[in-house]
């Protein structure tokens, strides 16, 4: 297996354009790391660039060690499954995961009975021995990855490489290949490198995830770690759905938070956070789950509570999302028990309570940076790890 290493590697286009710029990332052996972020923010970049397909302006790639900034892709040893499937649609299934294989037989010391059988398992273990004899155009979506996935696997590779596999399937198609995806990598123990803008791929498939923005690294950690303690307001209202609330206020001495002519009080930690950085104003992060109508007692004492208008309820189930106006130009969703929701309608104005010891305070800039964090407060969760 192997370990990639990105030493300040950067991506510049012939036009001056930056996709990636000066990231140092260490993906150990083993590891299934995702690189997640929205569109044009540098993850499929540096997965091209780990896999030889795009050149790199400047920095240094290394797997298990050796350079391999000049390295042809085929000399990598690593394998790359597509969002397309990329399958040849005039073979069959077993020639489409035979074919790596059958290029590099005498390189690979490799008889036809031996490249047989490795398939063989290997389309067994993807739930495709039946339909080995099929051409791609006669499978279903979930099928044709499957057949991608066996692909790479019977090479064997030092690591996988994947760009955004699922992002043609449908739904409940996706979630069962997510899972598939993840007992395989626990099966074969291979380094992988997964590429999503799906959030919720990154924190369920991830033994870290990875956030980009602008070809920048914002934040790099277990995905429980990014959840709790986003390093920044993009992070933070990034990974979440429905996504973290974000109210820009000014923060008094006794630790009153003013907002929208409301005011609520910042528990100890946050007020004293407040006063180590010296700000006095910032943008209180609150998640969606951390507010709820009716909660007496649920989310702390007195002074959690902000209030507004209901403006639209949309039912899930056994959840609800409520999203109401505290203020001109402030809009806030809350994600509550659905029987907490009852005899509340669109129009009327709430209390809704809040759970501020689990809030974050921000610095109030665009980017600006998770204060708990400059401060040194809240420590990374047991078993996490840095970039």
């Amino acid at each position: 297996m192997a370990t990639v290493e990105l030493e300040n590697v950067s991506k510049v286009y012939a036009d001056g354009t930056p996709a990636v710029n000066n990231i140092s990332l260490t993906i150990g052996d083993h590891e299934f790391i995702v690189l997640v972020g929205p569109s044009g923010c540098g993850k499929t970049t540096t997965l091209r660039m780990i896999a030889g397909l795009e050149a790199i302006s400047s920095g240094q790639l290394k797997i298990n060690g050796r350079v391999v900034n000049d390295v042809a892709p085929k000399d990598r040893d690593i394998a790359m499954v597509f969002q397309n499937y990329a399958l040849y649609p005039h073979m069959s299934v077993y020639k489409n995961m035979a074919f790596s294989l059958e290029m590099r037989r005498r390189e690979l010391g490799l008889t036809r009975a031996m490249i047989d059988q490795r398939v063989r398992e290997v389309a067994k273990s993807l739930g495709l021995a039946d339909v080995l004899a099929r051409k791609p155009k006669a499978l279903s979506g979930g099928q044709r990855q499957r057949v991608a996935l066996g692909r790479a696997i019977v090479r064997n590779p030092q690591a996988f490489l994947f760009d955004e596999p699922l992002s043609n399937l449908d739904a409940k198609l996706r979630v069962e290949t997510r899972a598939e995806i993840k007992r395989l990598h626990m099966n074969l123990r291979t380094t992988t490198i997964y590429v999503t803008h799906d959030q919720e791929e990154a924190m369920t498939m991830g033994d870290r995830i990875v956030v980009m923005k602008d070809g920048i690294i914002q934040q790099c950690d277990h995905p429980l770690r990014v959840y709790q303690q986003p390093a920044n307001r993009f992070v933070a209202g990034f990974v979440g759905m429905p996504p973290m609330n974000f109210i820009t206020g000014t923060v008094g001495g006794d630790g009153e938070f003013r907002f929208a002519s409301q005011v609520v009080c910042l528990p100890p930690e946050l007020a004293t956070t407040a006063r180590s950085a010296q700000v006095s104003r910032a943008v209180l992060g609150i998640r969606p789950e951390l507010i709820s109508p009716k909660a007496e007692g649920r989310f702390g004492g007195a002074g959690n509570i902000i209030k507004g208008v209901v403006l639209t309820i949309e039912p899930l189930g056994d959840r609800v999302d409520i999203r109401f106006k505290a203020g001109e130009g402030l809009s806030m969703i809350c994600r509550t028990e659905t029987h907490r929701a009852v005899g509340i309608s669109t129009g009327d104005t709430v209390e809704f309570h809040v759970a501020l010891a689990q809030c974050h305070l921000f610095e109030d800039l665009p980017m600006g940076e998770n204060l708990l964090h400059k401060c040194g407060r809240r420590e990374t969760v047991a078993g996490s790890a840095a970039v």
